[in-house]
């Protein structure tokens, strides 16, 4: 066991975010899991809190919008005819698309935030984008990465329970 977090060690956090009036955002029912030292896994700025923290060590972190999910894009709403959708429509359904005008590898995941009459109302921001997030954690481990995690840059399990399977 590692005492404490350094690169390429494989983290695991208990955690949970709220809003920056205390509103619970993610209750962080399922712990989470990452390979620590720059290799994108989680946000820079909680990467950098939880550098040097050992198990049983709890941080607070605010992060501004740019930090977590990007600013609200008011260009990400798009209002597309009722009839291009199945016809079970609900309000938090999601659908794969390109902007208007991009390239088709940047598809992004849309919800549906609202249907009125013939048209449907879809949003293109992840739902936490425009928020001040406050993400608060405990690591509860940490472990060294193997050299296939390093490699691929991200953390596997044998299990599935946690990471990522191939």
């Amino acid at each position: 066991m590692v005492a404490q977090v350094a690169k390429n060690t494989v983290v695991t956090l208990d955690y949970n975010v709220t809003d920056s009036d205390g509103e619970l955002v993610d209750a962080g029912k399922e712990p989470l899991v990452y390979l620590h030292g720059g290799h994108d896994d989680i946000f820079p700025k909680i990467e950098e809190a939880v550098q040097d923290k050992k198990v049983g060590e709890t941080v607070k972190v605010k992060l501004q919008p740019e930090e977590a999910f990007g600013d609200y894009d008011e260009e990400l709403i798009q209002i597309e005819p009722r009839d291009q959708f199945p016809k079970e429509l609900q309000v938090g359904m999601q659908f794969e698309g390109g902007p208007e005008g991009g390239d088709d590898d940047d598809f992004i995941i849309y919800r549906v935030t609202d249907i009125a009459d013939d048209k449907v109302i879809l949003d293109g921001n992840h739902p936490l984008a425009g928020m001040s997030l406050i993400f608060t954690c405990t690591v509860t481990s940490v472990r060294p990465a193997s050299e296939e995690e390093l490699a691929h840059g991200h953390v596997h399990s044998s299990d599935g329970e946690e990471g990522h399977c191939h």
